[in-house]
């Protein structure tokens, strides 16, 4: 539709790692998520930056995590400090990232027209 979401980064190491981008809008169109991720659990990349970013609709909820749920084990969020997202955008925050991505997950708002 009207939503995109674009997911740039900079990595040093890993091999062969297989990553999956998932985008979705709910059934009434008032939301649209997208997600990025390692569906093996710990992505083995060392993380120098990341950004992902949506056009079309506002970010209301954006967490990333160093480690995905895999066999048991549950996601692993960063901690708030390392990164920062606004309306539009979610990236590390330089001097606190420490280096480890494996999900990425945004929930945004899309414009609607008021009755």
């Amino acid at each position: 539709g009207d939503y995109t979401c674009t997911f740039t980064y900079s990595a040093q190491g890993g091999t062969n790692e297989q990553w999956q981008m998932n985008i979705g809008v709910s059934e009434d169109n008032q939301l649209f998520s997208c997600s990025v991720w390692r569906p093996q659990g710990k992505s083995y990349l060392f993380f120098t930056q990341f950004k992902a970013e949506v056009k079309g609709a506002k970010i209301e909820y954006a967490m990333a995590y160093s480690q995905a749920a895999v066999g048991g084990q549950s996601d692993v969020p960063l901690k708030q400090e390392e990164f920062e997202f606004t309306e539009t955008t979610v990236s590390h925050r330089e001097g606190k990232f420490r280096f480890e991505l494996s999900k990425l997950m945004i929930v945004a708002k899309t414009p609607h027209d008021e009755l």
